[in-house]
């Protein structure tokens, strides 16, 4: 499990905040349809500390279970990056129109826990805010710490940290990018199945005939990878395309991504082409897949992100146990 163990305790919080829950607009995740928001109540705990109820889908068609029936661990990553923003928007009243910037997202999830079973999936999302830079009464930057439990039980946890300006400042930074980007790739993609994914549509990698290496490939009509317009390609994005590169890097089987490190280290604009590389890493444990995938564009580094996950052979069928191996 990553840090956030540490920060947040592994039983979730009751008490009688529980009866004060409030309701989630889908414009306080960031989301333009309903389907994608996965937030529904939210509560304070403290001063800093934050409970939101969320539902997972059991038949979203992005993020469609793998590996039998189970949750896309990127299905947890986002309900808690969604989580995140709830907590700063309507917890700390910072306003809608302000630009919301991960610079990294850890996060490790319980194999067991990623059982779907048919139905959507009830989820407790702890937020944990801390260190804390205020700028004109509301936070512009801090760090955020997660703990997902299911049924009582800790699914997940994750950390991040975050920045947030207002559209003058964005608009500052992003001095030449264009107010609104489209991007409709050119290339045809690598075949699904060996990319982790069910649906060519969801493909976000090209072959470039070296091995190891691919282009990334953005459609911004992909209408849950781009909610609205954007002027770079969005971090989820990114990680999607680590998850892939890594998944094709497996080979035959790929694994389950139950864990990932993530670094964001510039934005990546359209219209150049950004190499997406991925390499096994050595790992103790045999039944463990651990892969390094880094983005880069211009010749800069993007993105840096570990990606860890049992091998096909070591998977547990949902509902299984240390013996089923």
């Amino acid at each position: 499990m990553t840090e956030a163990a540490v920060l947040i305790d592994s039983a979730p919080t009751t008490g009688p905040e529980a009866a004060a829950a409030h309701p989630v607009g889908i414009d306080l995740v960031h989301r333009a349809r309903p389907e994608d928001a996965f937030p529904r109540t939210w509560v304070r705990l403290g001063h800093d500390r934050f409970s939101v109820e969320a539902v997972l889908p059991h038949d979203h068609p992005f993020f469609a279970p793998l590996a039998g029936d189970r949750h896309d661990p990127l299905l947890f990553a986002e309900a808690m990056r969604q989580s995140a923003v709830l907590a700063f928007h309507a917890g700390y009243g910072v306003p809608l129109g302000h630009h919301f910037l991960m610079t990294d997202l850890d996060y490790a999830c319980e194999l067991e826990q990623l059982a779907v079973g048919g139905v959507p999936t009830e989820i407790d999302v702890e937020v944990f805010c801390s260190d804390l830079k205020w700028r004109g009464g509301i936070p512009a930057q801090g760090r955020v710490a997660w703990a997902v439990h299911r049924d009582g039980r800790l699914a997940a946890t994750g950390t991040g940290a975050t920045r947030f300006t207002t559209p003058r400042a964005y608009r500052r930074i992003r001095h030449g990018a264009p107010a609104e980007g489209i991007s409709i790739p050119r290339t045809p993609p690598v075949a699904a199945a060996r990319a982790g994914r069910t649906r060519t549509e969801d493909v976000v990698l090209a072959e470039t005939g070296e091995d190891g290496v691919w282009e990334l490939r953005v459609d911004t009509r992909h209408p849950t990878l781009f909610q609205r317009p954007n002027d770079h390609v969005p971090g989820m994005f990114l990680l999607e395309a680590a998850r892939q590169a890594a998944c094709l890097a497996a080979g035959a089987g790929g694994f389950v991504p139950v864990e990932a490190r993530t670094r964001f280290h510039r934005y990546a604009e359209f219209g150049s082409p950004c190499r997406i590389r991925a390499v096994n890493l050595p790992e103790p444990a045999g039944d463990t897949v651990t892969m390094g995938v880094t983005g880069h564009q211009n010749e800069e580094t993007v993105f840096t992100a570990v990606l860890s996950g049992p091998s096909a052979a070591a998977r547990v069928a949902p509902g299984g146990s240390e013996a089923d191996r």
